[in-house]
C-alpha cells in the first residue's frame, strides 16, 4: 500500500506542478474524495493508472477496465466532410469512455479488481453508447479541408490555432479538449485544456478564411441583382463562402448582456464571455446535427433550432438588460415554426420545395448577424447578415451571402413549391392577371413586371406618383419615419405591428403581427359573400365597407398604404377622378390594386398602377357581359362591382341582375 501511495502522491504532485496550483486539481476525477461523485478506496491516480498490471493493449497504464459497447452510434451531419470512426479499443477516448459510457463502473479496475465505490455519476456525464449528440471525434485519416475550421488543421496536421489545444495523433480525441487532470481551468469546471471564455477553445479550430469567398458588393442597385451569385440551381450552401469569418464582429460574439445561471446558454456570465456556448454545447445536444444546447424551457412544435434561439430571444430573464420579445410575435399571425415532417436541416435546398416552414436560421445567420442600428439603407439588414438568398431574375440562382433582404424572401415566395396558405393570414384576393401561382411573386416584383412596388428594382414608373410621400409615416400615422428612397424592403409592409423602426418599441421584422399577412398595418380587403347565385359572388355587395372612416393611423382600413401615400392627395383625385367617392364610400384598395405587381398584360388589362382586380369581388359587366377591362388614360373600367355595372364610357348604373333574377324566381 505504501507503494501505491508514493505512485499516487508523485502523480498528484507532478500535476500539481504542471497546473501551477496548489490544491486538489483532480476534482471530480478524484475519486478518493467526496467532491467527486463516486468516492471509493484507492489513492487517487490508480482508478485510471496502475503502475504495474494495467489494462492490456491500453495506453497510459490503464488501470480502469474497458466499455463493453462494441458499436457506438457516432455524431453525423449532412454537411460533415471528415467521418467519425468507432473509438480504437485502448487508446485515448476509448479510455475516457471506459467510465462515461456507464457500461462499466468506476472502480472496476484490472490490478485491484472492483473497488467498493459509493454515489453515482451525472447523468449528464453518462453518454450511453450513442454519441450522435457529442462532439464528433477520432476522424478517418487524413484530415480533409472542411468550410467552418482553420486551413491550418488540415494543412499541417496536429496543429491549432492555441498549442494548448494539442491533436492527439494528428487526429481530434477527447484529450484535444480536456485535460482529465485538472478540473476548475475555468468557470466551466469541465476539464477544459484552455480557459473557453470568448470561445478560445472552440476557435482553435473552427474559424476559417477561404480562399475564394463569394461576397456581393452593396452600395449599387442594379436590376436583378446577380451580383455574387453562383449557379447552383436549389442548391445547398457551397463552401464558397462562410459565415464564420465574420463570427470576431457578429452580435453575438460582442454583445455585453449578462447571463443567467442555469439557462443553458453558457458558463461564463455574459454573451461575449459565452460566445459559442451560447447556443451550442459539446456534449447531448438537442439538436443533434449542429450540437444545440437545450433551452431552459422548451416550446411544442418548434424546431431545436428556433428554440434555442427563444432561449434568450423570448422576452424573459435569461439575458439581462432583457431584450425585445421575437418569440411573443410569432403567437400573433406569425410565420409558421417547422413541425413533424418538415423540420428544418441547415443541408436542406436555398428554394424550399415541398418543405413549408420558416425558422429562425433561414433569415439570420446566427455567426454573422450583426445588430440592427442604422436602418437608412435599402441592402439587407445587418441582423440578416450572411444569409443566403435567390436571385430575382430566375428564382433558383444561390446568392451567397444576400444582398438584398427580398432575395432571403424569394427563397419561399418565389418558385418554390407546395406553397400554402394558411387561414390564419387572412383573406387573399384572386387576381385578374396572374401566373398561375399567384403564391409566386417573382413575375410581380421583376424588372420586366407591368407595374410594380420597386422592390427587386429601382422606381420605373413613366407616370408620376403625385401621393407618394417624401418620408414614410411612423406607426402613429403622423410622425415622418425613413426617408423615402427609390426602393422599398419587403419589411416596409411585411413587419411586427409594433416594430422599432417606425416608433414601435418591439421586434423589427415580419416575425408576427395582429395584422393580416404579417403586415405592419392594417389594410382591409373588400370582401363578397362567396359562392354563385342571387347577391353571392363576384359582383355582388361588399360586406365590410368602411364609409368615410380614412385615417393613416396604423389601424384605419388604409393604414398600410397611407404609410407611404398621402391620403389627402388621394381624396383630391390628383391621378383617378373617382378615388375619393370610392374611399369615402368605404371601398379598399385591394378592389381595384394589387400590392406587389403586374407581372404582364392581358388585352383589357395593361397593369399600369398596379391595377388588378380582385375577380373574387369584381365581376363581369351583366349587361355586356364583356372581359373585365380598364382603360388607364380615360380613366374608365368595364366591371360589376358592389351591385353596380361599370361601363367602358365611364358612366355607372345600378345592376338590373338581382331584380330580374327575382322576377323569374317568382
Amino acid at each position: 500500500m505504501k507503494k501505491r501511495l508514493a505512485v499516487a502522491l508523485f502523480c498528484l504532485s507532478a500535476v500539481a506542478a504542471n497546473a501551477q496550483v496548489t490544491a486538489s486539481v483532480l476534482g471530480a476525477h478524484n475519486l478518493s474524495s467526496t467532491q467527486s461523485p463516486t468516492v471509493g478506496g484507492l489513492p487517487p491516480c490508480l482508478f485510471c493508472h496502475a503502475p504495474h498490471n494495467g489494462v492490456k493493449n491500453a495506453t497510459a497504464l490503464w488501470s480502469q477496465k474497458l466499455s463493453t459497447v462494441q458499436n457506438y452510434t457516432l455524431y453525423t451531419s449532412g454537411t460533415l466532410m471528415n467521418v467519425p470512426q468507432q473509438p480504437v479499443l485502448g487508446k485515448n477516448s476509448n479510455l475516457c469512455l471506459s467510465c462515461h459510457d456507464g457500461t462499466v463502473a468506476p472502480g472496476s479496475t484490472s490490478p485491484y479488481g472492483v473497488i467498493k465505490m459509493s454515489g453515482a455519476m451525472a447523468p449528464m456525464d453518462v453518454f450511453g453508447s450513442d454519441l450522435s449528440s457529442v462532439h464528433p471525434f477520432n476522424f478517418k485519416l487524413p484530415l480533409v479541408a472542411a468550410n467552418n475550421v482553420l486551413p491550418q488543421v488540415t494543412a499541417n496536421p496536429g496543429s491549432t490555432a492555441n498549442p494548448a489545444v494539442h491533436m492527439i495523433q494528428n487526429n481530434i480525441q477527447c484529450e484535444t479538449c480536456h485535460n482529465p487532470h485538472v478540473q476548475s481551468l475555468d468557470a466551466s469546471n469541465m476539464f477544459l485544456v484552455v480557459d473557453n471564455g470568448s470561445s478560445a477553445l472552440c476557435l482553435a479550430c473552427h474559424i476559417s478564411t477561404p480562399t475564394e469567398t463569394v461576397m456581393n458588393k452593396p452600395g449599387t442597385h442594379p436590376t436583378n441583382s446577380t451580383a455574387g451569385a453562383t449557379s447552383h440551381s436549389n442548391s445547398t450552401k457551397p463552401v464558397s463562402y462562410n459565415a464564420m469569418t465574420a463570427w470576431s464582429t457578429s452580435a453575438h460574439a460582442q454583445g455585453g448582456f449578462q447571463v443567467a445561471k442555469g439557462a443553458n446558454a453558457g458558463p461564463y456570465g455574459n454573451l461575449r464571455k459565452n460566445a459559442c456556448m451560447s447556443c451550442h454545447t459539446t456534449h447531448k445536444g438537442q439538436g443533434k446535427t449542429v450540437l444545440l444546447a437545450a433551452p431552459k424551457q422548451t416550446v411544442a412544435s418548434m424546431d431545436a433550432s428556433a428554440q434555442t434561439c427563444m432561449n434568450c430571444h423570448n422576452g424573459g430573464s435569461v439575458v439581462s438588460p432583457a431584450i425585445t420579445n421575437v418569440y411573443q410575435e410569432f403567437s400573433k399571425k406569425g410565420h409558421p415554426f417547422p413541425t413533424g415532417s418538415n423540420t428544418h436541416s441547415h443541408t436542406e435546398s436555398t428554394v424550399l420545395d415541398q418543405n413549408r416552414h420558416a425558422t429562425c436560421v433561414d433569415c439570420h445567420e446566427p455567426h454573422a448577424a450583426q445588430k440592427s442600428g442604422n436602418f437608412n439603407t435599402l441592402t439587407i439588414r445587418p441582423s440578416q447578415s450572411g444569409v443566403n438568398g435567390v436571385s430575382a431574375t430566375d428564382g433558383n440562382t444561390l446568392v451567397t451571402p444576400a444582398v438584398y433582404q427580398y432575395q432571403t424572401c424569394l427563397r419561399c415566395h418565389g418558385n418554390s413549391t407546395g406553397k400554402q396558405q394558411p387561414i390564419t393570414f387572412g383573406y387573399l384576393p384572386q387576381r385578374l392577371v396572374s401566373n398561375g401561382d399567384q403564391l409566386n411573386l417573382l413575375p410581380a416584383l421583376g424588372s420586366t413586371a407591368t407595374s410594380s412596388h420597386p422592390i427587386s428594382h429601382d422606381r420605373q414608373s413613366p407616370y408620376g406618383q403625385p401621393s407618394l410621400l417624401k418620408a414614410m409615416w411612423n406607426i402613429d400615422g403622423h410622425t415622418p419615419g425613413r426617408m423615402m428612397g427609390s426602393r422599398l424592403l419587403c419589411t416596409d409592409c411585411h413587419n411586427a405591428d409594433d416594430n422599432r423602426e417606425f416608433g414601435g418599441t418591439g421586434p423589427n421584422g415580419p416575425h408576427g403581427s395582429q395584422y393580416s399577412h404579417i403586415l405592419e398595418r392594417r389594410y382591409e380587403f373588400s370582401q363578397v359573400a362567396p359562392g354563385t347565385g342571387v347577391g353571392v359572388g363576384p359582383g355582388s355587395s361588399i360586406q365590410n365597407l368602411l364609409p368615410m372612416v380614412v385615417d393613416p393611423a396604423a389601424n384605419g382600413p388604409y393604414a398600410m398604404c397611407a404609410k407611404c401615400h398621402d391620403l389627402a392627395n388621394i381624396l383630391s383625385n390628383t391621378s383617378f377622378s373617382k378615388h375619393s367617392s370610392h374611399l369615402n364610400a368605404g371601398f379598399s384598395c385591394s378592389t381595384c390594386h394589387t400590392a406587389h405587381g403586374v407581372g404582364a398584360a392581358t388585352a383589357g388589362l395593361s397593369g399600369e398602377r398596379l391595377v388588378d382586380f380582385d375577380i373574387k369581388v369584381v365581376g363581369r359587366n351583366d349587361v355586356t357581359m364583356a372581359p373585365i377591362t380598364y382603360n388607364r388614360a380615360a380613366g374608365t373600367c368595364s366591371l360589376k362591382c358592389h351591385n353596380y355595372n361599370h361601363f367602358s364610357n365611364g358612366t355607372v348604373a345600378v345592376s338590373q341582375g338581382l331584380r330580374n333574377l327575382r322576377v323569374i324566381k317568382h
